[in-house]
């Protein structure tokens, strides 16, 4: 049983679709969470008259309150390997530069990634920089990159159905070494598939990644696991329940019901705020303690 602790924003959704924003009038879900300058900042997928997906943008003084959202895209397809959309982001900021991993999706899917200064996303330039597609031909989605360089590399983490696997790269350009990181677990929560929240958070212990796990029914939960601090690949803990799952009206009722999807969560001390698309409808938060996602460190 989940722990009846989590504690979701009583103001859940914080996104909902706009009727009158073509772009975004059906859909907004599965959003890009992350902290620059002293606020959370949202790129969210978005779908609308077209179900074509595209990226918002909203920014919240406390990752809860939205008090600001552009009513325009901030990032679309733009060639034949994403014309079916742009999905699920997940930003990483690296020095003065906010890196975002996503879905590009055409006749299949495969990971894009591109790059926008800081100081641009801060003041609505929207000058992203050219898209890269590191692995061409693999049907491939869910990465984020790590904060920091590993052993003189930069790290992702994707998943090539239906396993979380790990790459490496020099120059963010070319990415080798792919290998499998964790698998599925028979009779389990996540028996079917399991990827990547957003990217993994820094504690004095190791690496906290949240990630999905998917089951036969199709419902969407979410777990954790403790990365040793120098190498991703070894695994200190993994959650055996999971830490949070559909419970509320709006993530069991929607276009894809029983589903809470995360691409990123922030840190506010012994807490981290996680936010999720409910349902493939709207956008929500919670707040976990460490405590409860990694119950081992209370020990």
């Amino acid at each position: 049983m989940v722990n009846e602790r989590m504690n979701r924003f009583e103001g859940n959704p914080i996104l909902k679709p706009i009727p009158e924003h073509g772009w975004e009038s059906k859909l907004v879900f599965n959003p890009a969470m992350f902290e620059l300058e002293g606020r959370v900042h949202y790129i969210y997928r978005a779908m609308g008259d077209e179900m074509i997906s595209r990226l918002g943008y909203a920014s919240s003084l406390d990752g809860q309150h939205i008090d600001e959202r552009i009513d325009h895209p901030v990032f679309e397809p733009k060639n034949p390997l994403e014309v079916r959309g742009v999905e699920d982001p997940r930003v990483t900021v690296i020095g003065d530069r906010c890196y975002m991993t996503y879905t590009a999706y055409a006749i299949t899917s495969q990971i894009g990634i591109t790059s926008i200064k800081g100081k641009d996303l801060l003041e609505n330039n929207w000058n992203w920089a050219d898209r890269t597609y590191p692995f061409p031909d693999v049907t491939n989605k869910n990465s984020a990159l790590f904060p920091v360089k590993l052993k003189s590399r930069f790290v992702m983490f994707h998943r090539i159905d239906p396993n979380l696997c790990v790459a490496y790269s020099d120059d963010m350009l070319s990415w080798n070494d792919s290998r499998i990181v964790m698998t599925p677990r028979e009779d389990s929560w996540d028996c079917v598939r399991v990827g990547i929240a957003g990217p993994p958070i820094l504690l004095d212990e190791g690496w906290l990644q949240i990630y999905h796990g998917v089951d036969y029914n199709r419902v969407y939960r979410l777990g954790a696991l403790l990365l040793q601090k120098d190498d991703p690949e070894k695994i200190l803990y993994r959650s055996k329940k999971p830490i949070f799952e559909p419970q509320a009206d709006y993530e069991c009722n929607g276009f894809i019901p029983n589903v809470v999807f995360s691409c990123g969560a922030v840190r506010r001390g012994n807490d981290v705020l996680i936010s999720y698309g409910a349902a493939d409808t709207v956008i929500s938060v919670t707040r976990l303690s460490l405590d409860e996602i990694l119950p081992i460190l209370a020990h």
